[in-house]
């Protein structure tokens, strides 16, 4: 019986995950699907049409691809042969037997759902096709590319795939994350910038030299950009691929905010007529829409590519439940994506606390917004972030105390959208989840 497409890709990532390895890639399930579809595409064309490079697609990618597919089958699998031989071994295996032989982890084998997800790991779950466009953007001059999404919605593990295929390409990359700055490099402009200026000379491993460009007399801002193009990018010839994590933390200083987001935004324009500034590529990562006075000219938040991640649908809850091999009916999947709002974080941490105590999803559930069980680290967090703000406590709890989409401060909504707790729509916002409507409902009772 001929077998579809669909059918042979899923027993080929089956097979490979069987064998220890991680899922197919999406670079590699493109360049399985058209072979299975015989569609003689060529490797140079498949890397066109998805934003790779032509050489890390034939040398590095395919053979890879076929390699592993080997191992698993057998026998000697290449681009001609692939649709007979997963033909062949879909007649003699069971897909639905064989997933929960090979998915379902061992508890000693979990990964925390906390933080970045690992480049390697079997619960990234890719946003198709997000990944193959920030991979396309990355690889042209000039780029700025601006990701942003809610807190545990999964920036982090997207922003370090970026620099890895930037890698891969022969790029520098270059990761500053602010929540890693101390509080004093937020005090002024000058220590911001030295700050700035250090990381990104230690992780291109080049001798500091920046006193010898700091000059008072032309400023803090002149200063950082003759460093960066008279030394940085005069030493470095690949593309310098510079990725900034959490720039929302910039929203508090004002002044502060204003100076270095013109300056990143001047810098973005150097690179279209400057050679050496031609050399760098910027990723910037923020969890909210910005909420301080910006001249258009002097923001990088109108340029660029922006990219907004939203959260899991029905489909990739259904992916990654299988990856921690968990069987979920339809009706439970519709129920839990509802609840916990599709965020990939509490879907992982339900996921993980499932296998680890051997509990089904239902029976975890009914006691999720207990201080003593699986969200309650994550909610007691949320509700410290919330209460440093007695304003935007009043303003969530008239969110929560409706279930329809309210008006409330432009500045809040923002705010308030950047834990995840809510969802903009238009000019109203509604309560993301469930699950926070619920436990935010208990806390602010009888108040």
């Amino acid at each position: 019986m001929v077998k579809s497409v669909e059918e042979l890709l899923e027993l080929a990532e089956a097979l490979v995950i069987t064998k220890g390895k991680k899922p197919l890639s999406y670079i590699q399930k493109v360049i399985l699907k058209e072979a299975l579809l015989e569609t003689k595409k060529t490797y140079d064309q498949i890397a066109e049409e998805n934003g790779y490079s032509h050489n890390y697609l034939k040398n590095g990618v395919a053979p890879h691809l076929w390699q592993l597919l080997s191992d698993v089958v057998g026998e000697k699998v290449t681009k001609a042969n692939c649709h007979c031989l997963l033909e062949r071994e879909l007649n003699y295996q069971n897909i639905p037997q064989i997933i929960p032989e090979f998915v379902f982890p061992k508890p000693n084998f979990l990964e925390s759902p906390e933080g970045q997800v690992p480049l390697n790991s079997i619960f990234y779950i890719e946003r198709s096709p997000i990944e193959s466009i920030c991979y396309q953007e990355i690889q042209n001059q000039g780029t700025l590319l601006r990701i942003k999404a809610p807190r545990k919605m999964g920036k982090t593990s997207l922003m370090a795939r970026i620099l890895d295929y930037a890698q891969q390409q022969g790029y520098h990359p270059v990761r500053l994350s602010l929540h890693l700055a101390s509080s004093i490099v937020f005090t002024s402009t000058e220590k911001f910038l030295r700050w700035f200026c250090a990381n990104v000379t230690q992780q291109l491993e080049l001798e500091s030299k920046i006193d010898d460009f700091w000059d008072e007399d032309v400023g803090t801002l002149v200063s950082s950009s003759l460093y960066f193009q008279g030394y940085l990018l005069e030493l470095i010839q690949e593309p310098i691929v510079l990725a900034i994590d959490e720039v929302n933390q910039l929203f508090e200083y004002p002044s502060l905010a204003r100076d270095i987001l013109a300056l990143l935004r001047s810098w973005h324009e150097e690179t279209r007529d400057i050679s050496n500034w031609k050399k760098l590529r910027f990723v910037i990562v923020y969890s909210t829409d910005i909420y301080i006075p910006l001249d258009t000219n002097k923001s990088p938040f109108n340029v660029g590519l922006g990219v907004d991640l939203l959260a899991f649908n029905i489909s990739q809850i259904k992916t990654l439940a299988q990856r921690y091999g968990l069987n979920l009916t339809d009706q439970e999947l519709q129920k839990f994506t509802e609840f916990i709002g599709g965020f990939p974080f509490l879907a992982r941490l339900a996921f993980d606390h499932c296998v680890r105590r051997n509990i089904p999803l239902q029976e975890l559930l009914e006691k999720a917004t207990s201080d003593t069980e699986i969200y309650a680290d994550h909610l007691h967090e949320q509700l410290w972030l919330l209460e440093q703000d007695p304003d935007l406590v009043t303003a969530y709890q008239q969110v929560i105390s409706t279930n329809q989409p309210i008006k409330i401060e432009q500045v809040k909504a923002f705010k308030l959208k950047s834990m995840g707790l809510v969802h903009i729509d238009g000019n109203s916002v509604i309560a993301s989840c469930g699950l926070y409507r619920q436990y935010f409902q208990e806390c602010f009772r009888g108040e």
